[in-house]
């Protein structure tokens, strides 16, 4: 059975505006995009109850939430979101909270913001909310959205440490579980910005059938049914494919040393692009053909 739930993962550094400036409404035309085209406001669309949604947004990757969590509140809020709230998680014994777990259970959307998807592994996984987040997705018009850490750490098998200039040296790249929102595909952030390409290589030859997704800077996807993907955003969505792979040296070579791949497939998907996750197989949209 597929999810009810909808799942929005973003890249890092998305474009909401710098809400720290005491003049920001007169600034909004230099500072920000999103509110026409970007990707709060398309969270917003997508969720049922548009800008009546209660949205919770869980800084428990962050180093700094008290800053982090009020950024993001006041995005939504100019946005026109009525029933925003921030929940800072940083104990497991806070997730453990009834009280949390009621805001869990009556929110709409739930967004995780950035910092250390660890953190939001050790400190969430195996809790209620944790659960209750899982079954909300699969049984409930419910959105699940995460930016950075919180994108990486969705997917079942999630990426939390390696270097990008030494990423294609075996052992380099680290994987563990992530909170297990989608499966056979693990997601990398900051992608353009930071050269990370080479960490999802080693990330899906370790295991051919997982298919790698990495995030460009205010870029995201929306994967509506549990297996249909739209990217949203600014820029770029970068997917390796590790289905086709003819030959590699990953056994064989010891570790630290690099690895070869033969046919790694990659595909480049940008605004308004299809991706069917069951059928493999990407959809290029041109403007024209995009509904208004």
């Amino acid at each position: 059975m597929n999810p009810k739930g909808k799942l929005i993962v973003i890249g890092g550094a998305v474009d909401k505006g710098s809400f720290t400036e005491k003049n920001f409404d007169k600034q909004v035309e230099k500072n920000l995009n999103f509110f026409e085209t970007g990707i709060l406001k398309r969270l917003i669309i997508e969720s049922r109850l548009k800008e009546k949604s209660h949205i919770e947004i869980i800084t428990t990757a962050s180093k700094i939430p008290k800053e982090v969590g009020p950024e993001y509140a006041k995005a939504f809020e100019y946005l026109g979101a009525g029933n925003v709230h921030v929940l800072h998680i940083e104990k497991r014994e806070e997730a453990l909270d009834q009280e949390n777990i009621e805001r869990i259970r009556k929110a709409d959307i739930v967004m995780f913001t950035g910092g250390d998807q660890l953190r939001l592994t050790s400190i969430l996984g195996g809790t209620p909310i944790h659960n209750l987040i899982l079954e909300k997705y699969k049984n409930e018009e419910f959105i699940f959205a995460g930016t950075s850490a919180g994108a990486a750490a969705a997917s079942n098998s999630m990426i939390y440490q390696g270097s990008s200039s030494e990423a294609l040296l075996k052992g380099e790249v680290k994987i563990t579980s992530g909170l297990g929102l989608i499966d056979n595909v693990i997601i990398d952030t900051h992608f353009v910005h930071r050269g990370r390409i080479g960490r999802l290589f080693q990330a899906v030859v370790n295991n051919p059938r997982t298919l790698g997704i990495g995030l460009g800077e205010d870029t995201g996807f929306l994967i509506t049914n549990g297996n249909y993907m739209e990217a949203i955003g600014s820029g770029l969505v970068i997917l390796v494919d590790g289905r086709h792979i003819k030959d590699t040296n990953l056994t064989q070579v010891e570790m630290g040393n690099p690895i070869s791949i033969k046919n790694l497939v990659v595909h480049v998907m940008s605004k308004y692009d299809h991706y069917d996750l069951d059928k493999h197989e990407m959809t290029i949209h041109s403007e024209q053909h995009v509904l208004k």
